[in-house]
């Protein structure tokens, strides 16, 4: 299957930055001026206290220290989200496992991992279209191992859906019929990633997926 992988530059950050930098500069240069003049203006007979002076001095030196120290950091994080796009790249074509709410239907088929039984003895699973209307609802009994449920991307009345992103709830029920809470993930395959206002994303067919959500990567095949 065909990939894309893009990359879109957001360059908000950096002109913040620079414009922050800018008005320092001006403030500071501004505050010499001034300071000059009033050197150059002040009664012999009651001088400018240097403890304020230098105090200001200080706090210019340390709000310009603060300002590079940001700009550096914008910059290392830039390198590392650009290091992540390109290890993305080597996902397309395999599947991987993710935590979301969201379930990509592929081909015709869509995958929900559960965890073993605990509290929850059973998964109450509900997949609703973009729309909000159920499509599928189906109860899981739970084992002593964690399983998954394979859905065959056909709707209550037993008609094929069309591929693309459903969205997915699981309850867990505990023995007396109270719902808990239940951790859930889902696999699908990732088909390009994107790097959008410095967030890398991977795309799951229709399915946006934050980076850092993947939990699991199987084998290339």
């Amino acid at each position: 299957m065909s990939g894309s992988i893009t990359a879109s530059n957001s360059t908000t950050s950096g002109a913040q930055a620079t414009a922050n930098s800018n008005r320092l500069s001006a403030d500071l240069n501004t505050f010499l001026r001034l300071l000059t003049t009033q050197l150059q203006n002040q009664d012999p007979t009651q001088p400018m206290d240097a403890n304020q002076l230098t105090q200001q001095l200080v706090q210019f030196s340390t709000v310009e220290q603060q300002m590079n120290t940001n700009t550096t950091l914008q910059s290392l994080l830039s390198l590392q989200q650009a290091g992540q796009l390109g290890q993305a790249a080597s996902l397309v074509g395999q599947r991987v496992t993710v935590e979301s709410d969201r379930l990509p239907l592929q081909g015709g088929r869509a995958q929900v991992n559960l965890p073993a039984a605990g509290t929850a003895r059973a998964a109450r699973i509900e997949i609703r279209d973009t729309t909000g209307n159920l499509v599928r609802s189906q109860t899981v009994q739970l084992g002593t191992a964690a399983s998954t449920w394979q859905w065959d991307g056909k709707d209550t009345r037993g008609r094929l859906r069309d591929d693309g992103s459903y969205r997915l709830t699981v309850t867990g029920q505990a023995s007396d019929g109270g719902s808990v809470a239940l951790n859930h993930t889902v696999t699908g395959e990732v088909t390009g990633a994107t790097r959008v206002d410095g967030a890398v994303t991977l795309k799951m067919g229709a399915v946006n997926v934050a980076y850092d959500r993947i939990r699991d990567i199987a084998a290339a095949r």
